[in-house]
């Protein structure tokens, strides 16, 4: 057999046996949503569960490593640091702490991720969009008074 011949089912050998491999991708249940007006909630569910809930849509390629692997290592991280699933058992120091963070991160254009737009087109938000869930998260991380 040619070299090049090898390779290939060398290569064949590795991407199928990666493919057992399988990373956890499950949706813990819901302990408590948000509860945000219902236009700020569709933003929210359209460009941010994804990765910050336990109501992650699975796409086809989160099934295929070594995408699935990255894929699922980002949805823990973003589950990690703010889970609206989870919402309802964070502290009040905490609830305010992360209205701050979604404001900032909005505003400055790094959430929705960069990364995730291009296979989710329509996580993408409007500048209009975009003022709106700045303005509730300022709203509401206000320190009451």
């Amino acid at each position: 057999m040619k070299l090049v011949q090898k390779v290939m089912i060398g290569v064949g050998v590795v991407v199928v046996g990666i493919q057992l491999i399988r990373p956890s991708q499950e949706n813990p249940p819901v302990t408590g949503d948000i509860g945000a007006p219902a236009e700020v909630a569709t933003l929210l569910k359209r460009s941010c569960y994804d990765c910050h809930s336990n109501e992650t849509k699975w796409p086809w390629y989160s099934q295929v490593a070594p995408v699935s692997w990255l894929v699922s290592k980002d949805v823990n991280d973003g589950r990690k640091h703010l889970n609206f699933s989870e919402w309802q058992g964070y502290e009040e120091g905490r609830k305010l702490k992360k209205f701050k963070e979604v404001a900032e991160e909005v505003d400055e254009g790094e959430m929705p991720m960069a990364i995730y737009l291009p296979l989710h087109p329509e996580a993408k938000l409007t500048d209009a969009e975009k003022k709106l869930l700045v303005d509730w998260a300022k709203r509401n991380g206000a320190p009451a008074p």
